[in-house]
């Protein structure tokens, strides 16, 4: 009578296996690396650059910002066309002194949408000396 024994995986093939499974791309929501305005930041207005980056690249056509004053209604900024891949950038114009939200919402390349507030303020254009 023959008897078969099963065989343990070897400790070669485990490690190659586990090898495998760390070395495949993980995909993560996008996350703030930096803002322009910074968070609780202060600028000099009336017009305002705006840029959000991120930990990895953004879907342009499927993201949006939009900046709010108290509990106005958010107004859309259109983001620039030469943004960076990992980053949203646009304009907003016209900001009177005070205290701003920046809106952002992206579509990272793992597919999940993430949104996010980043709290600034305007203040009055320094008066030049001539």
């Amino acid at each position: 009578m023959m008897r078969t024994v099963a065989k343990a995986p070897s400790l070669a093939a485990l490690g190659g296996l586990l090898a495998l499974v760390l070395a495949s791309p993980v995909h993560a929501h996008a996350v703030i690396k930096e803002s322009r305005p910074a968070e609780n930041g202060t600028v000099a207005g009336p017009d305002v650059d705006l840029s959000v980056r991120f930990n990895s690249r953004v879907d342009h056509a499927r993201s949006k910002l939009s900046v709010s004053a108290g509990k106005s209604e958010p107004a859309v900024v259109p983001i620039a066309p030469d943004s960076p891949a990992d980053a949203l950038t646009g304009r907003a114009t016209g900001l009177a002194p005070g205290a701003y939200q920046l809106h952002w919402q992206v579509l990272s390349v793992d597919g999940h949408i993430t949104r996010g507030v980043v709290p600034f303020k305007v203040q009055a254009p320094q008066a030049r000396v001539q």
